[in-house]
């Protein structure tokens, strides 16, 4: 079965940095993209970035030149690194796969950032 477990997350001020982990099961690891999406209170789940198979990385301009995604295949693990960062990356950030048309979603692990 496929389980994503995310941790890592926790409170910081503004300008600090965290870094994020995905520790994944259950399916194979090194031919599926990863991804980190956020949710606000209030608002909608969003994109944060993505990782493929062959480390080709996206990032959502609001995170860009900040937070760096990263995989490590031996560890079966996914990374998100997150630097300088603002209130507004305040949110519940989830791990999340598409596996045969399927979404698998790890349980959110919660970042604050005080101003």
């Amino acid at each position: 079965q496929v389980q994503l477990v995310e941790s890592g997350g926790g409170l910081v001020q503004a300008g600090g940095s965290l870094r994020l982990s995905c520790a994944t099961s259950g399916f194979t690891f090194v031919i599926n993209a990863i991804d980190w999406y956020r949710q606000a209170p209030g608002k909608q789940r969003e994109l944060v970035a993505s990782i493929s198979s062959t480390n080709s990385t996206k990032y959502a301009d609001s995170v860009k030149g900040r937070f760096t995604i990263s995989r490590d295949n031996a560890k079966k693990s996914v990374g998100l690194q997150m630097n300088s960062l603002k209130p507004e990356d305040t949110a519940v950030y989830y791990c999340h796969l598409k596996r045969w048309g399927s979404d698998y979603w790890g349980q959110g692990t919660q970042v604050t950032v005080a101003s």
